[in-house]
């Protein structure tokens, strides 16, 4: 699969998460361009901070490979992680990052901090910007439909 193919996948996870009530992101971990893992935002269905779309494919990525390290693949998140993320992409060795729409209030790999710009053991490649426009418009349709609900409850 090409990167287009594959971030249409991730994106195709967020439209899920945003009909579920979710912040709509997806994720999309591969090797040698096959769909190893996949994962999606679930914070608010779990109560969980945790569930972050790129910490549940990583986690499922380890338990396909049968490892921590995932030194060989690939990850494609439609939202550019946040500092949790980042964190776990450096941790399991993912060497590179693609990802959709910036994240000017979190997001790590660029737009309020580069954490893989640091002095850590491991500097995943990132792309940005992939099928960015697709990406954004869903995020930014969601926000305004969540305006919405919230303004009619308060009227």
């Amino acid at each position: 699969m090409t990167d287009s193919e594959l971030m249409r996948e991730a994106l195709l996870l967020a439209a899920q998460s945003a009909a579920e009530g979710e912040v709509p992101v997806g994720a999309v971990l591969s090797k040698d361009g096959e769909i190893i893992s996949r994962g999606r935002n679930r914070r608010e269905t779990a109560k969980n901070a945790l569930c972050h779309a790129e910490l549940e494919a990583i986690q499922k990525g380890c338990e396909v490979l049968g490892g921590w390290r995932l030194w060989q693949c690939t990850l494609y998140v439609t939202l550019e992680p946040c500092p949790m993320c980042a964190g776990a992409i450096i941790n399991a060795r993912i060497p590179r990052l693609v990802y959709g729409a910036s994240d000017p209030k979190a997001g790590s790999c660029g737009s309020v901090v580069d954490l893989f710009s640091l002095p850590y053991n491991h500097h995943p490649m990132v792309e940005s910007g992939l099928l960015e426009p697709e990406c954004r418009a869903l995020l930014q349709e969601f926000f305004s439909e969540l305006r919405k609900r919230r303004k009619s409850k308060n009227c």
